[in-house]
């Protein structure tokens, strides 16, 4: 039986615009030329007009107010058009008018190392053996199946299909370990390992084995590498007949040792270069504001897309062919325009948000110091600029600013509200700052427990749960007292 019904239905859809802003206000500084030379490309009518002759006359699209929605009509292509909606006298130098920015910021290039790769320095070291054409292949493969930390991850079994598969070369188990063997005598010493004990193992043989010291700590990864992870130290002098100086000498030694040789070597390659999106100044306790100009570049629309609008009002508009073109050319401009607009936009965002952040925070961006931050959550942003939480969030989650003590993440100042014994709210961070404090003054030789640390923050007015100081303790990557402690 057919059935017919009427219903209504509230709806909210994200224009295509609002959709380009969304995505362009979390693009970090970092990735934003990608993102704008991604366009350049894809995008005729869009032009870097800091490539432009300064004297030529340039069109800009006026400012646009940051709480005006896009909007697009869909059917805006089916009907008429003006040439004069797309030609602007505006000079693009005034583009980011209003926006305080860096202009070093660009002339300053971040150096990038040169030098070979992990897995390039131990190739290298391959080459100088004197090695059949089997055995350098075996190497080869070995040195390819290390990890990051220059551990063999891969069972012995799985490099001799590989080796058959991959090189058509038949090998025994026997030749790829005697050839694990040469690798793990390369350097960094410790490398071509399967365990953190064979890693250790490997560090200490190459030391000198007529020291006592250097023989006991082989003993100690040997046997009781479980009881050193977890510092029962009184076991371990039990077990080798040492007194605490003797123990402590012997366990300086395996610290010094390296349990990821190849961390070292492959660091350079993982440096992430952060660039902050703002800079905050203090001029004589006067915090000033500024966008990097990165996040301000100069685009314009192009003069010859515009050029064939003016074609177009001279000519014939009833010629289909000649519609069609300037139905592309109209498209383009638009989404040209739109980019523009969204730019502009986020500048104006960012801008917003973090002065909001700025003036709420105006003490601690004075000091620097940490107890001086006031709690503060998303909504707390989000209601002084009048804007949704979700924006912030945006913002907050992938901006950095540089300040006179540091570059920190926007996210990093907000923080939530514990009410001391006072009824004063202060923030958690005030919390945090005091335990790693007293942690970091402890004995180390008996490091104080979470409850110990519960009754400090209850004796400075700070009335916290021993879970809540466990949680915070966890958060700051500080282990329990029992692995703080040290001979």
């Amino acid at each position: 039986m057919l059935k017919q019904t009427l219903q209504q239905k509230l709806l909210q859809k994200l224009s295509p615009q609002q959709i380009q802003f969304i995505k362009l206000l979390q693009v970090p500084t970092v990735s934003l030329d990608a993102r704008i030379k991604e366009e350049l490309e894809e995008n005729p009518a869009l032009e870097d007009g800091s490539l432009a002759n300064m004297n030529d006359p340039v069109e800009e699209y006026p400012d646009k107010d940051p709480d005006d929605d896009f909007s697009m009509d869909e059917n805006s292509y089916e009907e008429e058009f003006s040439v004069d909606e797309y030609i602007q006298e505006d000079d693009y130098r005034e583009y980011s008018g209003g926006y305080d920015s860096d202009d070093d910021d660009n002339k300053k290039e971040i150096p990038i190392a040169i030098q070979d790769s992990f897995y390039e320095k131990l190739q290298n070291q391959l080459d100088l053996l004197a090695l059949n054409d089997k055995d350098f292949l075996i190497g080869q493969q070995i040195i390819g199946s290390l990890d990051d930390d220059g551990y063999l991850r891969r069972p012995i079994p799985s490099l001799i299909d590989d080796l058959a598969f991959s090189q058509n070369v038949l090998v025994e188990e026997k030749e790829v370990e005697d050839m694990l063997r040469v690798i793990q005598e390369f350097d960094p010493a410790g490398i071509g390992a399967r365990s953190l004990q064979e890693c250790l193992n490997i560090q200490l043989k190459k030391k000198d084995q007529d020291n006592p010291v250097i023989k006991e700590a082989m003993v100690v990864v040997q046997n009781y590498l479980d009881e050193f992870t977890k510092k029962h130290y009184d076991k371990i002098e039990k077990q080798l007949g040492v007194n605490s100086d003797e123990l402590k000498e012997i366990v300086n030694e395996i610290l010094k040792l390296n349990p990821k040789p190849g961390d070292s070597s492959s660091a350079a390659g993982k440096q992430l270069h952060i660039i902050p999106d703002f800079h905050i100044s203090n001029n004589d306790s006067v915090l000033h504001l500024t966008l990097n100009s990165r996040n301000a570049p100069e685009l314009r629309v192009s003069r010859s897309y515009q050029e064939m609008f003016e074609h177009y009002e001279k000519a014939e508009k009833n010629d289909k062919k000649m519609k069609e073109a300037v139905q592309f050319v109209k498209q383009k401009l638009d989404s040209a325009k739109w980019f523009i607009d969204a730019i502009k936009q986020r500048q104006q965002t960012l801008l917003k948000t973090m002065n909001a952040i700025m003036e709420y925070q105006y003490d601690y961006f004075l000091t620097g110091d940490d107890r001086m931050l006031k709690p503060m959550i998303l909504k707390d942003i989000a209601d002084k600029i009048e804007m949704d939480i979700s924006t912030v969030s945006r913002v907050a989650n992938s901006k950095y600013v540089q300040t006179e003590f540091g570059t920190f993440l926007l996210k990093s100042f907000f923080s939530e509200a514990i009410q001391t014994e006072s009824g004063e709210e202060v923030s958690n961070k005030e919390v945090k700052k005091i335990l790693e404090e007293c942690i970091a003054n402890e004995d180390k030789r008996k490091p104080l427990a979470d409850e110990k640390l519960t009754d400090i923050l209850k004796e400075k007015g700070y009335s916290i749960a021993r879970r809540t100081v466990a949680k915070y303790r966890e958060a700051m990557n500080i282990p329990v007292a029992r692995l703080r402690k040290e001979l």
